[in-house]
């Protein structure tokens, strides 16, 4: 049976334009294969509402597991909670529960709830919360998406929140062997190893060292025995690698 599937959903023209480099998909990939479940694709739009829309709708009828990350702060460009909304047809706004929990963290340091942070507590109808114990704002579930920060810490805590409800499968293994050759040199006989082996997976990553063009095969599979048994072959296939 084949692990299940997710998506992430990356929103914020601070990203498309160069100023704020993402972390978030790096740490979900790694969190999401540890617990066997296949991040299949990656989106990256705009805080441009139907685009947003769009990719929740196409996301979250493709996969079995939607993140979202970014768009979901106290200003006026964070829409992302209202997409969501729009996107599976439900009614928003500020929701006792999570207006309580601002009230209360903000209240123990003396700040004043206003109409701006009380966006943070604007949640569809029906949504789940997500537990944020960095700074409290929480994020939600609608259906298969999980609405999360962008912060990388928030997202992080929301992560962890989130995985230990979802069903996983068999979580990858993966081992690595770097051969001192060109790709030109290499493809044919990778190619015969990966027809031999098609329930794994053969990836090539190219490097160059001290004017030496080098790649680093990396085999990845469920079935760590197979995996070992490829990579034997491969070591024999390569044995000067």
């Amino acid at each position: 049976m084949p692990n299940p599937s997710a998506a992430m959903l990356v929103i914020g023209d601070e990203i498309l334009s160069g100023r704020t480099r993402d972390a978030n998909m790096y740490f979900l990939a790694g969190e999401l294969t540890k617990s066997g479940i296949d991040l299949k694709e990656v989106r990256v739009v705009s805080d441009d509402a139907p685009a947003i829309i769009a990719a929740v709708k196409a996301l979250s009828e493709a996969y079995d597991t939607v993140f979202t990350s970014g768009g979901i702060g106290p200003t006026h460009d964070d829409i992302t909670a209202d997409c969501v909304a729009e996107a599976f047809g439900r009614h928003i706004d500020v929701r006792d529960d999570a207006r309580k929990l601002l009230e209360d963290a903000y209240g123990k340091r003396g700040i004043e709830v206003t109409e701006a942070r009380l966006r943070m507590a604007r949640i569809p109808d029906g949504a789940a919360l997500i537990d944020n114990p960095v700074s409290t704002a929480p994020g939600f579930t609608v259906e298969n998406v999980h609405v999360m920060a962008g912060v990388p810490a928030v997202f992080e805590a929301m992560v962890a929140s989130v995985l230990p409800t979802l069903t996983g499968g068999t979580p990858l293994t993966s081992q690595t062997l770097r051969i001192m050759r060109g790709e030109g040199d290499i493809a044919g006989p990778l190619r015969d190893l990966a027809g031999t082996y098609p329930d794994l997976s053969f990836g090539s990553y190219p490097f160059q060292s001290n004017g030496v063009f080098g790649a680093n095969v990396v085999v990845r599979g469920s079935d760590p025995a197979l995996v070992a048994e490829a990579m034997t072959k491969l070591s024999e296939v390569f044995p000067d690698a």
